[in-house]
């Protein structure tokens, strides 16, 4: 089958966001497809492969991808990202209107990658699948982000569209499914969540923490991710004031990622002389895999906004399982039953700092209790959501259309 993907921030694992398209497309390289990548650029992505004659095209690992000139970033403003997700739709929809492919499949967000796929449906009668990593708009309506009622009409309207006139469409989450659901999607809806990779992220890794500030008898709670108010880092800091309090320099809380709000954390936590608290800038997947696997602890923080309980899929979970962490969650939802289901972490009511902060010393005074929840995270991760099983339902889904 010929499959036209598109995903506006596809990355191999030498950039710094996730891998999901990457992975997925190379297996459904390897399982005879041809497979054309459509993408963007990004601060945080990278597309490392054999670059063709034409500017922009790559061959990574027999997919075809096409890297087009339009960048975005995590630090950039809300009305920055909009124009790059309206630019990036409008290219692929041209592409999708040229290029020869039997099946389209995007992966939002942003929710405007839904307009290739209607173009392929509606003008050359393509198959399309429909991958919701986030559910829009009401996200950013929970979060206060977007205001405007004719706004929110108008991306509800367009949501629904998508999903109706989707052959199939995919949920990473449980929340997600039952969000496209309730719009009474046309075709099968299908979880299939992010996954584990586990050749790249293992557990076992080297006593020392190849960190400056980090000793070896420190107790390292590490958060991978972006650093923007959907995240709600400062509920990390929170836990430090709390630790500093009772001189508990010992547990140290790493910060890898980057976003709006990352100068901000980084003030406070000077101005406050949070010393325990360490800021490292985004980094390879290799990279990232290697500093984990020297890691305690998994730090799964998010705002208290309720649509997040059930309706997001967070990367980071999932390379922390892999990586044999036990997980720190302060917020309820899928991701904390899995926690309580597997014992493999703490989950905590949202905004209780002391309650974290506790959580963390207690963690770091059980050494032997919190290798066992690493262990069984690294269970949870082998046994439910490794890469590769994942990917089968994802090439039976397709090949069923």
């Amino acid at each position: 089958m010929r499959i036209l993907y598109v995903h506006q921030y596809f990355s191999t694992p030498s950039g710094a966001a996730g891998t999901r398209s990457y992975e997925f497309g190379k297996r459904l390289v390897q399982a005879g497809h041809d497979v054309t990548i459509l993408c963007g650029e990004s601060s945080l992505t990278r597309v490392c492969g054999v670059k063709k004659d034409t500017a922009g095209h790559f061959d990574v690992e027999g997919m075809q991808v096409i890297q087009v000139p339009i960048s975005s970033s995590n630090q950039d403003s809300y009305l920055k990202r909009v124009l790059s997700f309206s630019k990036f739709s409008v290219v692929s929809a041209k592409f999708a209107l040229k290029l020869d492919y039997e099946l389209i499949l995007t992966s939002s967000t942003p929710l405007t990658v839904g307009i290739p796929g209607l173009v392929a449906k509606v003008f050359r009668r393509k198959k399309f699948v429909f991958e919701v990593r986030d559910l829009w708009p009401e996200l950013p309506r929970a979060m206060g982000i977007i205001r405007n009622r004719l706004v929110l009409s108008l991306l509800s309207s367009f949501e629904v569209c998508c999903y109706r006139a989707a052959d199939a469409c995919i949920g990473l989450s449980p929340g997600i499914v039952a969000g496209i659901r309730a719009k009474k999607a046309g075709g099968e809806v299908l979880e299939i969540s992010n996954g584990c990779d586990l050749d790249y992220f293992k557990p076992g890794g080297s006593s020392s923490f190849p960190i400056k500030g980090v000793n070896d008898g420190d107790f390292r709670a590490v958060f991978c991710g972006a650093h923007g108010r959907a995240n709600g880092l400062n509920a990390i800091l929170d836990a430090a004031s709390e630790l500093k309090k009772c001189q508990r320099i010992d547990v140290k809380l790493i910060f890898i990622g980057d976003g709006q709000l990352k100068k901000s954390l980084i003030a406070r936590a000077k101005t406050e002389k949070l010393e325990n608290c360490i800021f490292l800038d985004p980094m390879p997947k290799e990279e990232l895999a290697q500093l984990m696997s020297c890691a305690d602890l998994g730090l799964m923080v998010l705002a208290d906004v309720e649509a997040f309980h059930y309706g997001t899929s967070p990367n980071k979970f999932f390379d922390y399982i892999a990586s044999g962490l036990p997980v720190l969650c302060n917020y309820p939802g899928w991701v904390s039953d899995l926690i309580a289901q597997w014992d493999c972490g703490v989950s905590l009511p949202p905004g209780d700092r002391h309650a974290f902060a506790e959580a963390l010393v207690q963690m770091a005074d059980n050494r032997n209790r919190t290798r066992l929840l690493g262990k069984n995270a690294r269970k949870l991760a082998e046994s439910q959501f490794d890469r590769d099983v994942l990917f089968q339902r994802l090439r039976d889904l397709l090949m069923r259309l």
